[in-house]
């Protein structure tokens, strides 16, 4: 087997953007998915804002089956892996079914499901409570749906860590692909936009209370307060090339050709972040050097020490302002484990058409000398890297190179 790996499809799922293509107009043309919350009353929140998939109605897309055993955000991912699988062309029938396998990540499990039947318990009684609560909140259970709807029995799982794990899981899924599956269906998706959701994403402390949209998630901008929470995400399809070349896939985004991942030492270590050196792992990985990138997408924390951490490893490893970085989740908030999948799909998308796309709102701050891109750019994009991090420490990057499929 070829040990090459190339993403063949990309389901979307976004708060500015449902599909590919929509997603894709919006982002080029800076056109936010974040408002005031619809999905509840946030009055009584400090933080009001978030990034909603608007305009989703389940029973349009889902058997009627599936829906009551499942939260939104499988739903969500449910409709993006089969878009993905339409995109890159795969019958799941004709191929074997040991050959394909599901690698999600989450960061948030079925919130809003486990709120309701929380709700049902205590005001009803054990008897209201769904059957289907055993696993429609679990972690895994987006794997676990997607496996089942498309038959796909070769290796799967779910990685936990946080905004990093969209990128741990498209790792983990290309070491499958090099031990022998044909195929895997990886990225992520969560939404945890409900109250119990809320409260607890509200305990990092990161979250903007700015109720303003267009001044609300400001990453390496001098009024940068916090991020804005997110819906959505991004599920690819990777494969073997010669697995792919064998079923005809007669188009490819892009190759992942490097990843690296690093754990930062405790906040009271005295020792430094090590974002940078998960880059380093990740351009040796692909045999690259910083020279080689052409465009960063950035993990955006949109808090001043985060963001400071993260230009200064760029900064460090590339030099100041010299390749064009952004983050195009200013449009869309930050996502949970869907960010850097949807990061991943963005940069694919770049590739093919030669336009990077814009970080919205944002005035840079030249304290962090980035080349911080806020308007659309049309260049040649070959390489670029994706960055993501998770709370607790969690740092992850990803080489994407573009294939020659001629």
């Amino acid at each position: 087997m070829s040990t090459q790996v190339v993403v063949t499809g990309i389901g979307v799922v976004s708060p500015n953007g449902f599909g590919v293509d929509d997603y894709w107009d919006a982002t080029r043309a800076s056109r936010s998915g974040i408002g005031r919350i619809k999905r509840f009353d946030p009055e009584q929140y400090p933080s009001k804002l978030a990034g909603e998939v608007d305009g989703f109605t389940v029973q349009e897309h889902l058997p009627s089956r599936l829906i009551p055993q499942t939260d939104r955000m499988t739903q969500l991912a449910l409709v993006g892996a089969e878009h993905a699988l339409a995109d890159a062309g795969v019958c799941t029938e004709a191929a074997d079914e040991y050959g394909m396998g599901v690698m999600t990540a989450s960061s948030s499990g079925g919130f809003e499901f486990g709120q309701d039947q929380l709700q049902n318990l205590w005001s009803q009684g054990s008897q209201y409570v769904s059957a289907y609560q055993s696993f429609a909140w679990f972690y895994a259970v987006n794997t676990g749906q997607i496996s089942i709807r498309h038959g796909m029995r070769g290796p799967s799982g779910v990685v936990v860590s946080d905004q990093a794990g969209g990128l741990d899981a498209l790792a983990h899924a290309r070491r499958l692909i090099r031990k022998g599956s044909d195929l895997i269906l990886s990225g992520g998706v969560d939404a945890a936009i409900c109250p119990w959701g809320w409260a607890a994403q509200l305990t990092t402390g990161r979250m903007t209370t700015e109720e303003r949209p267009e001044r609300a998630y400001l990453p390496f901008d001098a009024d940068a307060t916090g991020h804005v929470v997110g819906e959505g995400g991004a599920l690819l399809i990777l494969e073997d090339a010669e697995a792919a070349r064998r079923r005809g896939a007669t188009r490819v985004y892009g190759e992942i050709s490097g990843y690296g991942a690093t754990f930062d030492p405790g906040p009271d270590s005295g020792r430094e972040p090590t974002l940078r050196k998960a880059i380093e792992i990740a351009l040796d990985d692909a045999g690259l050097s910083p020279g080689d990138v052409d465009v960063v997408f950035a993990d955006a924390a949109a808090t001043p020490e985060l963001d400071r951490i993260e230009a200064a490893a760029i900064t460090g490893l590339f030099g100041p302002r010299a390749v064009p970085v952004t983050a195009p989740k200013t449009m869309t908030g930050r996502l949970g484990s869907g960010a850097a999948p949807l990061d991943v799909a963005t940069a694919l998308l770049a590739m093919r058409d030669g336009v990077i796309p814009p970080t919205a709102n944002v005035t840079p701050s030249p304290d962090y000398d980035l080349d911080l891109v806020t308007e659309p750019r049309h260049a040649p994009v070959t390489t670029a890297l994706v960055l993501a991090r998770g709370h607790g420490g969690f740092n992850s990057a990803l080489v994407l190179r573009s294939v020659d499929w001629n």
